[in-house]
Parts: C-alpha cells; sequence; structure tokens
C-alpha cells in the first residue's frame, strides 16, 4: 500500500469506502518507520504493542456514525516526546529523563486518542525543546528527508520529519517561538500554532510557561483544522486556557479570500531575508492578489526588539521550569543536562537574580506588552498578517550549532508571534533551487484559527505544493 500521499482526510474517505482496514492502515505506518527510521531518527520510541493491539478493536465494516463520534477513527499520529503518555516512555529528548514513565496523558494526547487516533510512538526533537534546528536532542540528529545533509528544523523537528517522510499522517508538536512553523517550514509540511489558551498545555513538559503552544503538523489545513477541532477547549486542568464556545474549524476553508486586506509588514521584508526566501515571499503575495486579496503594507514598530525580549523572557521561564529536575522524585541529576539546557538556564537565573530582575526581566516584560499592541494595532486595519517564516531556507547540520546568537537569529520572524500570543499557520510556499522547502506563514488575531484556514487552505489550493513528496525510496 502506498501510503505517502495519504492524508486523514484520504484515510478516513478509504476506510468509508472499505478500501483499506485499520489494521492495514496501521502496519503501512509501522513497516515505513521500521524501514526508514533508522536513517531519519524521527522516533524514539515505537509503540508498536500498543498500537497494534488498539487496532485489534477495529472491524472491517465501519459506520458513518461511527465517524461521527470519532472523527480520527483509526488514523496514526506521531506524538512529540515533550507529552506525557500513560505508559509510555517519556524523555524530553534528554538523558535526565531517558527512562521515565509517566502515570497519566497529555490533555491533547487524551483528546486524540478519545477521537480515534492511534498513536504509533513518541518523536524525536530538540532536549527539552531548546532549539531552532533539531541539533540539541540527546538522542541525535533528526535528519531532513529532502535533504539529510540540511536541519530540519526545530525544536519540533521528528514531528515535521515523521509527517514529511509519510512515517504518520500528522504529529503533535509544541511551539514556544518558532518550533512548529520553523520545522514545517523546513519540510513541506503545515505547521499550526494556536493562540496561546485555545489548546490546554496540562501533561506537556514545560519549556516557557507564558509561551508554549500546543499545536501540530499535517500534510494538508484540512488536516490541521480536523486535528485542532479535537484538541481545543478548557479541560479543566490548565487554568490559562480561555472557555470558548465549541467550533468546526473545517467550516470556512472553502470560501475563498477575495476581498481579504492582508498586511504584510515591512518590518519582516528586510536585508536579512535571502534572495530565494524573498523571491518565495513575493511570488506567493502575488498568489494572494490573484486569488482576491488586498495586499497592504504595515509596521510593526517594535519587531527589532522581538530576539531580544524573547531571549531574556524564555530563558528566565526556562530556569525556573527546569529547576523541578533534580534527580530526587525521578530521573536523573543535573548533570545530565546537555549544553544548550545549561546555557539557558545560566542565562535565566542571571536575568531573574537580584540587582538584575529590574534591568532585564522587567524591562522584557513591559516591551513584549508593547509587541502585543502592535499587533492588536495592525488587525484593526488588516485581516491577517503574512510574513517568511525564516530568513533562510534550512542550513547545514553544523553550521550554526557552534554560534548560539546565530542560531537564535532564526526565529527573528517567528518570536514575535509568541510574545503576542497570536495564532500562526505556516504552510509550504515553495523551494529553493537546492530543492529545498520555503514556507510562509499566517497570523490573526486571537483565535482567529478559522480565519487562518481558509486562508491557508485557499493558497494552498491554488499552489498544490503540499503534493511535492520527498523522495527517500
Amino acid at each position: 500500500m502506498n501510503i505517502q500521499n495519504f492524508t486523514i482526510t484520504d484515510i478516513i474517505e478509504g476506510y468509508k469506502k472499505k478500501e483499506f482496514s485499520v489494521g492495514e492502515i496501521v502496519n503501512s505506518y509501522l513497516e515505513r518507520i521500521e524501514k526508514l527510521n533508522p536513517t531519519l531518527n524521527a522516533f524514539l520510541t515505537v509503540d508498536k504493542q500498543n498500537a497494534l493491539k488498539k487496532t485489534e478493536g477495529f472491524g472491517s465494516n465501519l459506520t458513518i456514525e461511527q465517524f461521527k463520534n470519532f472523527p480520527l477513527l483509526g488514523v496514526p499520529f506521531g506524538i512529540k516526546d515533550m507529552f506525557l503518555t500513560r505508559g509510555v516512555r517519556t524523555t524530553a529528548a534528554s538523558n535526565v529523563l531517558k527512562d521515565y514513565i509517566p502515570p497519566y496523558s497529555a490533555t491533547a494526547v487524551d483528546r486524540l486518542e478519545s477521537a480515534g487516533a492511534i498513536s504509533l510512538g513518541k518523536l524525536n526533537h530538540d532536549a527539552w525543546a531548546h532549539g531552532s534546528s533539531g541539533e540539541n536532542s540527546d538522542f541525535g540528529n533528526t535528519l531532513n528527508p529532502w535533504n539529510k545533509d540540511y536541519i530540519p528544523g526545530g525544536s519540533s523537528s521528528g514531528s515535521a520529519v515523521a509527517v514529511a517522510a509519510s512515517l504518520s499522517p500528522f504529529s503533535t508538536g509544541t511551539d514556544t517561538g518558532g518550533s512548529i512553523r520553523l520545522p514545517a517550514s523546513f519540510t513541506n509540511t503545515v505547521g499550526l500554532k494556536p493562540t496561546y489558551g485555545l489548546v490546554s498545555r496540562y501533561g506537556v513538559i514545560s519549556m516557557a510557561s507564558s509561551l508554549d503552544s500546543i499545536g501540530h503538523f499535517s500534510k494538508t489545513v484540512r488536516d490541521s483544522a480536523i486535528i485542532l477541532n479535537a484538541t481545543a477547549g478548557v479541560d479543566g486542568y490548565d487554568a490559562t486556557v480561555t472557555d470558548r464556545a465549541k467550533e468546526d474549524y473545517t467550516k470556512d476553508l472553502e470560501m475563498g479570500i477575495k476581498g481579504l486586506k492582508v498586511g504584510v509588514p515591512k518590518e519582516y521584508i528586510n536585508e536579512g531575508l535571502s534572495p530565494e526566501v524573498k523571491q518565495t515571499f513575493e511570488n506567493s503575495l502575488k498568489i494572494l492578489g490573484k486569488l482576491g486579496a488586498e495586499i497592504i503594507d504595515i509596521t510593526l514598530p517594535h519587531t527589532d526588539a522581538g530576539i531580544a525580549v524573547y531571549y531574556i523572557i524564555q530563558p528566565s521561564e526556562v530556569s525556573s521550569n527546569l529547576a523541578r529536575y533534580d534527580g530526587i522524585r525521578y530521573g536523573n541529576d543535573r548533570s545530565f543536562f546537555g549544553k544548550e539546557a545549561k546555557r539557558r538556564i545560566m542565562l535565566g537565573t542571571f536575568t531573574l537574580s537580584s540587582g538584575y530582575y529590574d534591568a532585564y526581566y522587567k524591562k522584557a516584560m513591559q516591551v513584549r506588552t508593547l509587541i502585543g499592541n502592535d499587533f492588536d494595532s495592525a488587525f484593526k486595519n488588516v485581516d491577517v498578517i503574512v510574513s517568511p517564516v525564516s530568513p533562510t531556507p534550512p542550513w547545514k547540520f553544523g553550521e550554526k550549532a557552534n554560534d548560539p546568537l546565530a542560531m537564535y537569529l532564526s526565529d527573528a520572524l517567528t518570536v514575535t508571534i509568541n510574545l503576542a500570543g497570536v495564532p500562526g499557520l505556516a504552510v509550504p510556499a515553495g523551494f529553493s533551487h537546492d530543492k529545498l522547502p520555503i514556507g510562509i506563514q499566517f497570523v490573526g488575531p486571537h483565535f482567529s484559527e478559522s480565519l487562518l484556514f481558509k486562508v491557508g487552505h485557499s493558497f494552498e489550493q491554488e499552489t498544490k505544493f503540499y503534493k511535492e513528496l520527498a523522495h527517500l525510496e
């Protein structure tokens, strides 16, 4: 069975038409993982036994009524190893937790499984989700299926590669400063960073608590909307989740974008963009115009402060969150932390220390408010904002590994979205001359995911870049 092109929608339709069984689909993905994962290193733990056991509960005659109650019935997925999974090893891609078995699962995992999805296992990433390239995992690099000499982006490297290489039709991820959108852009996949407070963080190992957003990867925008239908909403455990009426994120997909006002921030289109990214973005604007959108130049004046603000607030919250890993209650002691974790702990501890709190952390929080105000002002004049995801295409392994500042600057176009708490959707937009994927991101006001899906779907269906596949056979 050729599962490379399969989306969630394709799998569900195939079940309804009796073209294949749940067992056949799950086995096909497990076989592909067994074949390709030793090279790609996307999965850290393959949960084959539990996946096959769950297929036994599905007969060959699935009914339409079952899909109404279980919209992801029999659809396999992968889980970033920051998500707790009851009875299945959860490592945070760090040797500190290399043998940890959680007693409960994250809300997002529970909801996906309650919707009928079947976990295939846990996915690699930068340890503790610290990184933009995927090079900081304690269990080795995940390779980009488009070119194995190039990074797949981070921190959710394994989650992006699992979808791009068709090891899984979708996967979970976390986005604190671009950790879903960047790898989505680098692997030709769709990545959603939801509004902060839309999806529960309960049971997801905390990186920076005021910035972490729980999202996912998929092959298409429609699939992304289907997944969010399952994961969004209050759970009674995460107090930051907003109690909102449940909505169907797929309902507006086909409405088109004629007359939509699309803002282009002048601060994002600067000399820092590589020629290929700039050309791809200009081509994308032409496509949006062709679809009937009105392109409007806007300004987000505090963008230049974004990286500085982010790398004060984020390490400060990291140092607080990682303090619990002392090796006394569970896991190994602090000597098992990797270099990047130690770097961020030290940065955060310094900025929170007596005499420096007001000068650094407090000031950063004040500028964060100004960044949020920039977005609020912009959305009074435009419906959505569009920009590149990364200033460059993917780079080679090792190219920035020894230069933390250069690595941090790769997040320059993504971190402000997290600081403002607004949603961002990354979609495929083209390729470099080396056939490396390049994405763009659509950004909307708080809780505008339905609008972003509509825009992303219109763009996706016009360009068809999502149909391009990495050649791994």
